[in-house]
């Protein structure tokens, strides 16, 4: 058996007993050296995919950063579940090179819904209570039925970076557990993310009894400064005089 290099190549010549000389082209792994025949796909001794060139297949970073750029997304994609388009493009004013950042954007459903529902409806639990608790306990504290206004305010400004962060967070998590296979990181994804859609209508069913005392109130006029209603004074003052008579 005789080595022979020819252009870069390595082949075998193979000398029988017979006399006639069989050639065999082999292929070098640029990672262990190992010569391989050349039909051969992979090393055998390191298993690294092998090219036509005889060294290891190789990604350009152009490639490689793009298809974990699109991995990425599909998690997020995942956890987010409705409307992730439009979340995903909202995201990007808060992803920089130094970190995540706080830049003014605008969430109506946070503003026009019930602030505290909808932080409920993307699973915020957290963020569903301070809402929930806050605006009473302003209320409570100033006297001031518009307090409620300014916690909406709050939700339409800041609802879209607190969501961001909730998101990243738990994505993070649960990228670091181990383990999992590719369906069930998904579906832990999706358990973890999405939304929770009975909360569209217990919302429906608060502006119900909203509107409703609001046409109660607006029958009977508005309260005077015992809080009375208008209806209620008019009648006790109307029976007081028809008792005097």
């Amino acid at each position: 058996m005789i080595c022979r290099s020819v252009c870069g190549r390595t082949f075998l010549l193979f000398d029988p007993p017979g006399g006639v000389i069989s050639c065999a082209a082999m292929k070098s792994c640029g990672r262990c050296s190992r010569q391989s025949p050349d039909e051969a796909n992979f090393c055998p001794q390191c298993g690294a995919p092998l090219d036509e060139s005889g060294g290891p297949e190789t990604v350009s970073v152009d490639q490689s950063t793009a298809a974990s750029s699109q991995d990425e997304e599909t998690l997020w994609r995942l956890f987010i579940g409705p409307n992730a388009d439009r979340y995903l493009e909202t995201f990007k004013k808060f992803a920089s090179s130094g970190g995540p950042r706080f830049a003014l954007s605008w969430n109506w459903p946070a503003f026009l819904y019930i602030s505290f529902l909808w932080f409920l409806y993307r699973k915020m639990y957290l963020h569903a209570f301070v809402y929930a608790v806050g605006p009473m306990v302003s209320a409570y504290l100033t006297g001031d039925m518009s307090a409620g206004l300014v916690w909406g305010i709050m939700a339409g400004v800041t609802g879209n970076y607190l969501y961001y962060w909730h998101c990243r967070e738990h994505i993070e998590r649960i990228k670091k557990i181990g383990g999992l296979s590719q369906a069930d990181r998904e579906a832990a994804l999706k358990e973890a993310g999405g939304v929770q859609p009975y909360v569209i209508w217990v919302g429906v069913a608060l502006y119900i009894l909203f509107f409703i005392s609001l046409a109660k109130m607006a029958q009977e006029g508005a309260p005077d400064r015992d809080g009375r209603p208008a209806k209620q004074v008019e009648f006790t003052r109307v029976k007081a005089s028809q008792g005097s008579s």
